[in-house]
């Protein structure tokens, strides 16, 4: 029997981890190796509904990017779209960035290695742009989503935009981004006022 989460943020499956945007969470699963590989469970309702992680995620997606690859930095409008990141094999630098208005940490962003061996998962809530960038030869990032893809609520900020100032573990001449992220916006540029609004309990 899996224990229930203990007060502060210890479970016996899953350690959770804050981070410096808040309501961004960091979580550690327990892996159980042994001689012909390993266990690990990534996904158990209520021990996320216990630390206040209550969306229902409606799609799976899987993407896989050679090295240098950078997606992102992408959202959605409207309600927007809680995540749940990891990344199946390779290493990645994963990025968050708070758009939620009246945040401590509006237009901040947070990076994250997330890797096969660390089997790290990260949680991000409505309002927080999310991208990454490949530092293996090859990775897979799997991540659930509280809202189904629609094209028409997508979009994004540009993955240099200099204000945010993402400090990027690869030269530029290094990455390689897709032509619908080179013509993001700037942050500041935004054509549509965010609706993302900051409550002081996400955390």
């Amino acid at each position: 029997m899996v224990a229930r989460l203990r007060s502060p943020l210890l479970s016996g499956s899953v350690e959770i981890k804050p981070t410096s945007l808040p309501g961004v969470l960091l979580l550690q699963p327990r892996v159980f190796p042994d001689d012909r590989g390993f266990f690990c469970e990534t996904f158990r309702a209520e021990l996320l509904s216990e630390q206040g992680i209550s969306e229902q995620f409606v799609q799976d997606n899987h993407s896989r990017s050679t090295r240098g690859v950078v997606r992102g930095l992408h959202f959605a409008i409207g309600p927007g779209s809680s995540k749940l990141v990891r990344c199946g094999r390779g290493e990645i630098w994963d990025v968050a960035v708070d758009l939620r208005l009246g945040s401590p940490t509006y237009g901040r962003w947070e990076g994250f290695e997330l890797s096969d061996e660390k089997m790290q998962i990260l949680y991000l809530p409505a309002g927080i742009a999310h991208g990454f960038c490949v530092i293996s030869d090859v990775a897979d990032v799997i991540y659930k989503q509280s809202a189904y893809y629609d094209p028409a609520v997508e979009r994004g900020i540009a993955w240099n935009d200099p204000e945010v100032g993402i400090q990027w573990p690869l030269s530029a001449d290094e990455i390689s981004v897709s032509e619908r992220d080179l013509e993001a916006p700037l942050l500041s540029e935004l054509s549509e006022p965010l609706q993302f609004k900051f409550v002081a309990d996400d955390a």
